[in-house]
Formats: structure tokens, sequence, C-alpha cells
């Protein structure tokens, strides 16, 4: 018999680190790592070049984004997905996703103040060039506007990780 599958998502404001520890989890754990930037990237090269241009092709990849990771669920492997759960209707699509692959789901909530994610921003903007004109404070602020903070009661397994600058 299969052992049960985690689904591993992560909430946090953009340059909370979420993608530099969703590789961490995913070795961690032997999980298969998914992308939102890389599959964004690859499909939709030179396309996004504004915040309402990933919420609409955000949009269009989770259908098969969702088949995709409840197929490798199903087969008994976790998976992390790098994708943000900074809303609640982002929460609530992730927890629908693991309860119909009947799996496990993990909320990990990167609780990290402002001045650090603009902080890693910058340095992130500094090491890949190519992210600068996404990767700012202005837009750190602009995306900040939708976030809403999670209630560890959303999810059955919840685990928060505080970080300050």
């Amino acid at each position: 018999m299969l052992h049960r599958s985690t689904l591993i998502y992560f909430c946090g404001k953009m340059g909370a680190g979420k993608s530099t520890e969703s590789k961490k989890v995913a070795a961690e754990r032997n999980a298969v790592l998914i992308s939102e930037d890389e599959w964004l990237s690859k499909l939709y090269p030179n396309q996004i070049t504004s915040f309402d241009d990933y919420i609409k092709y955000s949009a269009q990849l989770r259908p098969l984004i969702k088949n995709h990771v409840q197929n490798i669920l199903r087969t008994g492997t976790s998976v992390v997905m790098d994708f943000p759960a900074n809303t609640k209707k982002q929460r609530e699509w992730f927890n629908h996703l693991s309860i119909e692959a009947k799996s496990e789901s993990l909320l990990i909530y990167l609780k990290v103040n402002n001045a650090l994610c603009i902080k890693q921003i910058v340095q992130r903007s500094i090491e890949q060039p190519s992210r600068a004109a996404f990767d700012n404070e202005e837009m750190f602020y602009q995306v900040t506007k939708y976030f809403e903070e999670p209630d560890k009661n959303e999810t059955t397994n919840f685990e928060l990780v505080v970080k300050n600058a």
C-alpha cells in the first residue's frame, strides 16, 4: 500500500523567501517541486510585463497544474508547490486540490516583516537582473495590498516560520 502523499504550499509576502524555502522543503522530503515562475516563464515567455498579465496567465495555468499535481499526489508522491497561497481564495484552491486527491496538506506561512522582504527583493533583482522590472519595492506594495494573513484554522496542518530583519 502506498503511503499518503502531502501537498505542501506556502503563504508569505513577495520577497518572504517562498521559493528558497520550497526548494529546501522539497529536497528534505524528497518531494516533487513545481514552481509557478518556471511554468509561466516557459509557457508565456516575455508576455508577463505587469501584475495584470501575471494574474491572467496564472489563472490560465491553474487548471493544468491542478490535474498534474493531483496525478502525482495519487501515486503517493508528495508535492511542494512554489505558488502563492497569499489570499484565502488561493488557500482554498490548495485545500480542495489536496482533498480531491485524497492527500494530506501542509500550509507553511513565512511571516516576514516588510523591511526584510524588500531587502530580499532588492538582492534578488541584483542576482537575477531579468526580474528587476517586476521585483522592486513598488511592485511589493502593489502585490501586498492583496495579501491576507492566514488563520491556522483554514487548514488541518499549519506551520509558522517567523523571520525579521
